[in-house]
């Protein structure tokens, strides 16, 4: 049986924390971004939290980067 590889795709967009948090980049970040407020952009740019229904599905595709 041939070793799984990991997604690369997945492993750009998303990051395991040191507790074990899976982290993704914030959206709203691409354009528009006169309208948003300086404390708006500033939250954006920290990324969120996945969601935890999507994260078995990410580890999964992760295979092993943990």
């Amino acid at each position: 049986m041939p070793k799984q590889k990991t997604r690369k795709t997945v492993a750009k967009r998303f990051k395991i924390t040191g507790t074990g948090k899976l982290m993704r980049r914030s959206t709203g970040m691409n354009h528009l971004m006169r309208k948003k407020t300086n404390s708006q952009k500033r939250v954006l740019t920290k990324g969120t939290e996945l969601f935890k229904g999507d994260k078995s599905r990410i580890v999964r595709m992760l295979a092993g980067i943990n």
